[in-house]
């Protein structure tokens, strides 16, 4: 399920739900519940709070169903076993003014496990976008950005540093169409991941329309899983 470096199954994706190991699911709701929602992945990974106990947990109790599993480490030190996950997809904050978040966090990974499963990992080019929010406060990231900046971005991780993935990160707010719409139509080839706000069928549709995958997570925790399963309907309709 997890797709080959030549191929990787993400490029098929259109609805991602990120799985918070700092977060409880509603009341009643099981990881089985949330695999069975039609979305084409989950993500465990979250910015603050996550343990390698907890990551590992979600991880393997998502794999025992038919989904495929995928973890987004924040820091090295939470990279779970390759056997809990399909891949990995590790954010690389390209507007972070610390720039830890840019290389640093990743030479420290190489350093700490140098046998990593390379074949079954991959980058993501963020850019952060909502200034209020904890991702934007961690990374210390410039988000006042205009369209033409985030679409330059996007040239930039596609033509220069040869990224196969462009994550738009509102995190906690839905974003700016003309921004996504921007960042999307600068890349030729990459997959545009967009992230936040996203708590119901038109948010969904709306933002897919632009990007090539949708990612949500608040609205689970939030709204239930009626509303995430609203999100997977959204996503694929437009």
């Amino acid at each position: 399920m997890g797709g080959g470096r030549d191929d990787p199954a993400w490029r098929a994706w259109s609805h991602v739900t990120k799985l918070d190991p700092d977060k409880s699911l509603p009341a009643g709701v099981t990881y089985a519940d949330v695999c069975e929602t039609g979305t084409d992945a989950v993500v465990v990974g979250g910015t603050t709070g996550v343990t390698i106990e907890d990551a590992t947990e979600i991880a393997h109790t998502c794999r025992d169903h038919d989904v495929p599993v995928y973890q987004e480490p924040n820091t090295p030190a939470v990279v779970v076993e390759p056997a809990a996950v399909d891949g990995y997809l590790v954010p690389t904050v390209l507007n972070a003014g610390d720039p830890f978040w840019i290389v640093g966090a990743h030479k420290e990974g190489v350093r700490l496990y140098p046998e990593h499963d390379w074949d079954r990992t991959w980058t993501e080019a963020y850019v952060v976008l909502n200034p209020d929010s904890t991702v934007a406060e961690y990374t210390e990231s410039d988000c006042d950005l205009r369209a033409d900046d985030v679409a330059a971005y996007g040239r930039v991780a596609e033509r220069l540093l040869g990224q196969e993935i462009l994550y738009l990160e509102y995190s906690g707010t839905y974003g700016d169409p003309d921004v996504v719409e921007a960042a999307a139509a600068a890349v030729d080839e990459a997959t545009v991941f967009y992230g936040g706000g996203i708590h119901g069928y038109e948010d969904a549709r709306g933002m897919a329309a632009h990007a090539d995958v949708v990612v949500v997570g608040n609205a689970l925790y939030e709204d239930g899983l009626d509303a995430l399963a609203r999100t997977v309907d959204g996503a694929r309709d437009a």
